[in-house]
């Protein structure tokens, strides 16, 4: 997938970013049926490792998560990383990212709007969207990356 289209992000969007993980830290009730995670990946400049929030959603049994921006620097990150860390609660455990095409990421695009109904409205505040409908995340194939979470065993390999 390209990064040639980038997409910037609110302004408030890293300083909201920081006091939602802060909560989820926290313990406090988010509100929503999604059960956000948080993403630790180390940066593909930095070396560093780089947090943020997301919403993963599963179907048939495989969890997966949407980049809202074209060109995030997350997705960027998690493309050179492949292995990464998603945390909830208490709860950590390293996974491997591995990006869909864009035909394998239609059906999925499609779904995304009644399993992720907040990513609706985040979708639609930065321009993807302007209504919220299925079609119109299908639409997003090939420009907003769709990743899956492979789980890694303790020997490093993957679980079919």
């Amino acid at each position: 997938m390209a990064d040639s289209e980038r997409i910037r992000p609110p302004w408030w969007l890293k300083p909201m970013n920081k006091i939602f993980m802060l909560a989820m830290r926290l313990g406090l009730p988010i509100s929503g049926t999604e059960k956000p995670m948080v993403l630790t990946v180390v940066g593909r400049k930095s070396g560093k490792p780089r947090s943020t929030p997301i919403t993963p959603f599963s179907v048939d049994g495989k969890r997966y998560v949407v980049g809202g921006f074209p060109g995030a620097d997350w997705v960027r990150n998690a493309r050179a990383a492949g292995v990464v860390t998603l945390t909830q609660g208490k709860r950590r455990d390293q996974m491997r990212m591995v990006e869909l095409s864009p035909d394998d990421a239609r059906p999925l695009l499609r779904a995304f709007p009644d399993l992720v109904p907040t990513g609706v409205s985040f979708m639609k505040n930065a321009g993807l969207v302007t209504e919220g409908k299925p079609a119109e995340f299908e639409a997003l194939a090939g420009r907003c990356a769709v990743f899956r979470f492979d789980p890694i065993t303790q020997d490093g390999v993957q679980n079919p």
